[in-house]
């Protein structure tokens, strides 16, 4: 039996800086010491407790919280400290941003400086963590501002204000069964599968393409008092099912975990939607734009889907603060041009019918006139 030849990360890389024969290789080293940092986490991810890195919540009560004031796990932290450790040193970098950090990551004076900025959220779905749920980091790079480049200096907020679009990469791993790399280079999606043998990321997945229509998308349904009018009606129009005005059945699914969210969007389509809500008027979404929303963002887009706030492409919003929120909807397109159409729609009065989110619950006796 012949085993397909599969390549390497580091070969993917190696041929799609073919492209630009000018590049110093700068990049490509920035993006395997990423997936290094990676690996890593996978490895404290699947030894869970035996690792001693996820804490027993019974008698250990953390009152750490970060920047987002979220409770910080201790693999939030392990996952931060790997992500910084293992790309300060390389001289690509500029300076990172993370979600754990208030203020942006400078590079140590004694160490060489580089053209790149990292972002990333090191470990995505940490609230599952416990609970043994598929979790994983998110990650871009950007080209610094070109002052910052020359002068070495130290980076702060507002050089990485740039919108989605500058990406230059974007990517995403995934610790669940088996562990993934989800890359970007601005030349399409591909994926990567972690050989345990060999402890390398190998190209399982090439030219990964999200389909156009679906009939399944997630949603956290315990925010629909919350929602805004077009997106109450999209939902109620897809539990409606074939008997209603879209004609055919929908599954929902939420995980809780946006990579996880998004992997089963790129394997099988789907949509994903956290959108803008009435919750908390002071957080105009809830993902972060430059952590979560924009590298997920430019991935699916690549793979030629939709990503959107529901009023405008998400990576033509210009960022204002280093942890602004957002809302957020993205997969098959033509599901998100639908719920752009109806953001773009006069208001009108939604019809509540549907017996899960109507005014009369699925509990209360109907009292006969």
């Amino acid at each position: 039996m012949v085993t397909p030849r599969r390549f390497t990360l580091t070969q993917y890389l190696i041929e799609q800086r073919r492209r630009f024969p000018g590049a110093s290789g700068d990049f490509n080293a920035l993006l395997l010491d990423v997936a290094l940092a990676c690996k890593a986490i996978a490895r404290s991810v699947a030894f869970g407790e035996l690792g001693g890195v996820l804490g027993n919540p019974a008698a250990e009560v953390s009152t750490a919280v970060n920047v987002q004031g979220e409770q910080q796990k201790k693999l939030d932290v392990i996952s931060n400290d790997y992500f910084t450790q293992m790309t300060e040193w390389g001289g690509q970098l500029a300076g990172m941003a993370s979600e754990e950090m208030d203020e942006p990551y400078q590079i140590p004076p004694t160490l060489q400086r580089g053209k790149y900025l990292l972002v990333f959220d090191p470990l995505d779905g940490s609230s599952n963590i416990d609970v043994n749920v598929t979790v994983g980091s998110i990650f871009s790079v950007l080209r610094a501002p070109q002052e910052v480049i020359d002068s070495g200096r130290d980076v702060v907020e507002a050089d990485f204000l740039q919108p989605g679009c500058q990406q230059l990469a974007a990517g995403y791993a995934l610790y669940g069964p088996t562990t993934m790399l989800m890359l970007s280079v601005g030349n399409g999606v591909a994926g990567f599968t972690l050989d345990p043998n060999l402890g390398q990321f190998m190209l399982t997945h090439p030219d990964i393409r999200v389909p156009e229509d679906t009939q399944e998308f997630a949603i956290n349904a315990s925010n629909a008092r919350f929602w805004e009018a077009p997106v109450k009606r999209y939902v109620d129009e897809c539990l409606a099912g074939k008997t209603g005005p879209r004609g055919k059945d929908f599954n929902m699914r939420w995980i809780a975990s946006m990579v996880a969210e998004a992997h089963r969007i790129l394997m099988r389509g789907g949509i994903f939607m956290y959108p803008r809500d009435t919750k908390d008027l002071a957080k105009p979404g809830r993902l972060r734009l430059l952590y979560e929303a924009n590298p997920v963002g430019f991935i699916m887009e690549q793979a030629g889907a939709r990503v959107s706030t529901g009023r405008e492409p998400l990576l033509n919003v210009q960022p204002t603060a280093l942890h602004q929120r957002i809302g957020l909807i993205f997969g098959s397109k033509n599901e998100v041009e639908r719920i752009e159409r109806y953001h773009a729609e006069p208001a009108k009065a939604v019809d509540t019918h549907h017996p899960l989110f109507g005014e009369r619950s699925l509990f209360r006796e109907e009292v006969a006139l």
